[in-house]
C-alpha cells in the first residue's frame, strides 16, 4: 500500500519525493490577513499548511522535498523568503506542540501528585478509623469516597498522558521534518507532472 502511495508522487534523480505546490504569486501562499507583516512572520496559508502536514504524514519515512511552481519565475531574493517562511512557519507549529506537551506533562504529573497524596490520606483515615473501633458508616464512606477520588486522580494522570503524549510528539517531529525540508522552484516553462493526473503531490493555492 505504502509504495501505490509513493507512486502518485514524482520523484527526483535520487529518489525523494517531490511534493508540489503550484500559484499564482508568491503571495498567495500566505494567510489574507498577514498580508503586510514581513515575509518571515507571516504565517502560511492554512490550506497550504494542511496539504503539506497531509502529504508528509501521507508519505511516512520517505524523504522529500517541496518543489514550488509560480506563473512567473521568482527572483532569488522571492525564494529565499519563501524557504525562509516555510522553515519559520513550521518550527513554530513545532515550538506551539512543544509547549501543549509541556503543559500536558505538567497537569499529568499535578494530578499524579494529588492523587497519591490524597491515597495516602485515605490510607490514613482507614487505620484511624480501624484503631478508634468499628468504623461507623459515614466514616467507611468518607475512607472510600477518599480512596476513590485518589484512583481517579491517578488514572486521570496517566490517561491524559498516555492518550496525548504520543499525538503530540508525532506532530513535533512531523513539523520538524518539514521545517528541514529542502524547498525547491520551479520554471513555468518546464512540465509539472506529479506522476498521475491529478496526482497527490501537485496542488494548485
Amino acid at each position: 500500500m505504502k509504495k501505490k502511495i509513493l507512486d502518485r508522487y514524482e520523484h527526483t534523480v535520487d529518489g525523494c519525493v517531490i511534493i508540489d505546490v503550484a500559484a499564482r504569486r508568491v503571495e498567495d501562499l500566505y494567510e489574507n490577513f498577514d498580508k503586510t507583516a514581513p515575509y518571515h512572520k507571516k504565517d502560511l496559508d492554512e490550506d497550504l499548511a494542511y496539504y503539506l502536514t497531509e502529504c508528509v504524514r501521507e508519505i511516512g519515512r520517505a524523504d522529500f522535498v517541496i518543489r514550488f511552481m509560480f506563473e512567473r519565475f521568482p527572483s532569488e531574493e522571492f525564494m529565499q523568503r519563501v524557504r525562509t517562511s516555510v522553515h519559520k512557519f513550521f518550527i513554530y507549529q513545532r515550538e506551539l506542540e512543544l509547549a501543549a506537551m509541556n503543559k500536558i506533562l505538567r497537569t499529568s504529573f499535578t494530578l499524579l501528585i494529588i492523587g497519591i497524596v490524597i491515597l495516602g490520606i485515605s490510607l490514613w483515615a482507614n487505620h484511624l478509623f480501624t484503631v478508634d473501633g468499628t468504623p461507623s458508616f459515614i466514616n467507611t464512606v468518607f475512607a472510600e469516597g477518599l480512596t476513590i477520588v485518589a484512583w481517579v486522580s491517578v488514572w486521570e494522570a496517566l490517561a491524559t498522558f498516555l492518550l496525548n503524549w504520543p499525538q503530540h510528539l508525532f506532530h513535533i517531529k512531523l513539523f520538524w521534518k518539514i521545517a528541514q525540508a529542502p524547498v525547491q522552484f520551479q520554471h513555468p516553462s518546464q512540465t509539472l507532472s506529479g506522476g498521475t493526473e491529478g496526482s497527490a503531490g501537485n496542488t494548485p493555492i
